[in-house]
């Protein structure tokens, strides 16, 4: 077959117009929601037992993660092939599961042999499917319909714009389950104590805030010089600035310096109070990391003092650098 593309802007015209094809089709399915699509939700939420996904072939793919998903937000969930099913798998299904299928077309063999035995039990089984005259959507309890009419392959056969709809028809599935469960941060957290999602979610500025010699901390009185070296051997950018009792009453950062210049009215020997910034921006040792990156991005600072919420005393400080490198901004 002659290759019809000949320069590199016709293959990138091309690849776009395929993701342009599969990002309407997510349209589509979004607008051909309906009623149903709520009844499948609320009919997963009173499930007692398992989720069980089926699928094959590039459904079974996408069921997969669908299951994984589901798993993950709440709703505990397995996949299961279908042909395997009809080798014993069938005896891991029990009357307080609910099924849910995927097939495009509704139609596909080897997934169909089960459904009189899933019918028999009384299980409720949820379709997701391209025709609601299916034999698949006609066996099910409900019968989701995926408005996708053709897939992004110029050919119309290889899945695409039907299997990506899928996956976020699946998504939007687990996802208001989720919600409807009222499955939080906390419970999200608990399901992922590894990992980057774990460590988002649990770590706190305590965990990753710079402290005891790394922590810059000068008493207000002292002067600008003493506070830049300070500044400079701790390599923080900044410098908490504290009174007689320790309390923090100040800061002072690298931008203050160079805003002090800018107006020319610099004197290091005079006392660091006369040029931090006062009242500042202060975040607790058991705040959530999280939260110092959401204050660093919004106030577009670098980084934030640490106060212990007693002795409103500085016990650290939580820089942009760290949140960066531990995947939080």
């Amino acid at each position: 077959m002659k290759n019809k593309f000949s320069t590199k802007k016709d293959i990138l015209k091309f690849a776009s117009f395929i993701l342009r094809q599969e990002a309407q089709a997510i349209i589509s399915s979004s607008r051909g929601l309906n009623a149903t699509f709520a009844k499948a939700v609320l009919k997963l939420r009173e499930t007692k037992g398992k989720i069980i996904v089926i699928g094959i072939g590039k459904s079974g793919i996408i069921g997969r993660k669908i299951a994984a998903t589901l798993s993950s937000t709440g709703s505990p969930s397995i996949f299961l092939h279908p042909v395997e099913c009809m080798h014993g798998d069938l005896g891991i299904i029990n009357q307080n599961d609910a099924i849910v299928v995927l097939s495009y077309s509704g139609e596909t063999e080897e997934t169909n042999k089960i459904i009189p035995f899933l019918k028999s039990k009384g299980i409720p089984i949820i379709s997701i499917t391209k025709s609601l005259r299916s034999k698949l959507a006609k066996n099910s309890t409900i019968a989701v319909r995926l408005a996708v009419e053709k897939e992004a392959c110029p050919y119309n056969v290889v899945p695409t714009s039907s299997t990506t709809a899928m996956l976020a028809l699946g998504d939007a599935l687990a996802v208001t389950l989720m919600q409807l469960k009222g499955f939080t941060n906390e419970n999200f957290a608990a399901y992922h104590p590894a990992g980057s999602i774990g460590r988002i979610l649990t770590l706190k500025v305590s965990n990753l805030m710079r402290k005891g010699k790394d922590n810059p901390v000068i008493n207000q009185n002292k002067m600008l010089k003493e506070a830049l070296y300070i500044m400079t051997r701790t390599k923080s950018g900044a410098v908490s600035a504290v009174n007689e009792k320790g309390e923090l009453v100040g800061y002072f950062t690298d931008g203050d310096l160079r805003r002090c210049f800018h107006k020319g009215k610099t004197d290091l020997k005079k006392p660091l109070k006369k040029y931090m910034t006062q009242n500042p921006i202060t975040i607790y040792p058991d705040a959530l990391a999280k939260e110092a990156a959401r204050l660093i991005k919004e106030k577009k600072i670098d980084n934030i003092p640490v106060i212990d919420p007693a002795s409103k005393k500085p016990v650290g400080i939580i820089d942009e650098r760290d949140l960066i490198e531990k995947g939080f901004i």
